[in-house]
């Protein structure tokens, strides 16, 4: 090989892995319904159970000492309860979003593609980044459009809340979602049918969303479900999003949220490519 063929191939390293991202994405923009399903859920959320959970209507009014705006704001750091679980649904919906990456790697298994590309000089850490990274960026897309329908339905902000807060929440989006694709990925490596992303997903949703704060306060939980909730890397992204855009008690914890979320996802990306050079084979 000549020298300035090589030097062409050492420019390419990340041709693979730019063209099987591209790939996902495509597949992704080409089908809206995918989309909407997508957001469909975090959406209902918001507008059925978000509405209708009016919890300063229950506050009774009227008695000298008792403000519904205080007590609101002394459980939820804000007076809207609805601004309070739009926040959680805007982090959430990246469970939903990157469940379907431990799908497609099973699909691809199934249609004969995942054999093409490992007979390719790809590498598989490639093969792997690619599916993080696309279903990252669909993460953020969505929790884009989840955080716009709030605005739209009535989302009060806090003094916390400036243009800037709008890339500190989809920077954690990014963070979570990387660690969460990654996650349902090595769990789906070795598997060959498409039960068993659907169960493992099943399975993860329910502990992830109601062992966090997406709809109520960690602080007023059972002991026991707070240690669950303390260690749940959706509870310190919803932290972020909420101080960032409803709170108005500073910043204080937002680096330590920061810190634990990207923690999480290089670790267990880092973990998913390891066991990707194992368990990835034709």
């Amino acid at each position: 090989m000549s020298k300035d063929a090589e030097t062409q191939v050492s420019k390419s390293r990340f041709h693979g892995l730019w063209a099987l991202t591209h790939r996902e994405l495509k597949k992704w923009y080409q089908q809206p319904f995918i989309l909407i399903m997508g957001v469909i859920q975090p959406i209902l959320w918001l507008a059925l159970l978000g509405k209708a959970m009016n919890l300063s209507a229950m506050i009774p009014s009227g008695i000298p000492g008792v403000s519904s705006d205080a007590i609101m704001m002394q459980t939820f750091g804000t007076t809207d309860y609805f601004s309070f679980m739009a926040m959680g649904m805007v982090a959430f919906t990246t469970v939903f979003t990157t469940a379907f990456t431990g799908m497609s790697v099973v699909w691809d298994k199934r249609l004969g593609f995942m054999n093409k590309v490992l007979s390719t000089p790809v590498s598989r850490s490639a093969i792997i980044l690619a599916k993080v990274l696309s279903a990252s960026v669909r993460a953020i897309f969505q929790a884009g459009i989840v955080a716009a329908i709030a605005f739209a339905l009535g989302l009060v902000t806090g003094s916390n809340f400036a243009w800037w807060s709008i890339f500190g929440v989809f920077a954690i989006v990014f963070l979570i979602s990387v660690g969460l694709s990654s996650l349902f990925t090595a769990l789906t490596l070795r598997s060959t049918r498409m039960e068993m992303p659907q169960a493992i997903f099943q399975l993860i949703t329910l502990p992830l969303m109601f062992a966090s704060s997406a709809y109520f306060p960690i602080n007023k939980m059972p002991d026991w479900l707070q240690a669950i909730a303390s260690v749940n890397p959706i509870s310190y992204t919803i932290d972020a999003v909420r101080r960032l855009m409803i709170f108005s008690d500073g910043f204080g914890p937002l680096p330590l949220d920061f810190a634990f979320v990207g923690a999480f996802a290089v670790i267990v990306t880092i973990i998913c490519v390891v066991l990707s050079w194992r368990y990835l084979n034709k």
